[in-house]
């Protein structure tokens, strides 16, 4: 199986907020802003392992500054690490209002997708190898981020949590 780098899963995505985009305070609603980066993040898994994706888990997304009607939305997403069916991917949600030539950071957010055979079943993803320091510590910092979704979500012990257990405790 090829191995790919982080660059080969990179995604731009760009949206112009419409009136039917956003609330009544003018501002886009959440839930499409998370449709969007759901499509985003799930072409850049797809890029990466070349077959169908299923989103398997949404970490902390952070509402920073609210993106205006009429501003220019754009989405990056990057694999930061993969496992052995899954891979998480990094976004960054950017507003940008054309107008005044003013571009902000608006929304952070990890997402998880698990790469899908022909039978819908979970299939081996091809191994991620950061490049950049960045890609390196963004890399490092998901296994410790996996642990702790599997606990949330109960499929992992505490105890068994390796990494996370080595910030906390001194053994």
């Amino acid at each position: 199986m090829q191995v790919k780098r982080p660059q080969d899963t990179f995604v731009i995505m760009s949206e112009l907020v419409l009136p039917n985009d956003t609330n009544t305070l003018g501002n886009l609603m959440g839930g499409k802003l998370m449709h969007w980066m759901d499509i985003a993040a799930a072409i850049s898994s797809m890029k990466h392992c070349n077959c169908p994706v299923v989103t398997a888990s949404v970490d902390n997304v952070s509402f920073a500054q609210p993106i205006k009607l009429g501003n220019l939305l754009t989405i990056e997403a990057k694999l930061t690490r993969t496992f052995n069916t899954s891979m998480e991917v990094y976004l960054r949600v950017w507003g940008e209002d054309l107008s005044v030539q003013y571009k902000y950071l608006s929304n952070e957010a990890y997402m998880t997708f698990v790469a899908l055979d022909p039978n819908g079943r979970p299939r081996k993803v091809p191994e991620l190898v950061p490049e950049t320091e960045g890609e390196k510590k963004m890399h490092e910092g998901a296994l410790r981020r996996r642990q702790l979704r599997l606990i949330l979500g109960g499929k992992m012990k505490t105890e068994d949590a390796g990494e996370l257990r080595a910030l906390f405790v001194k053994e």
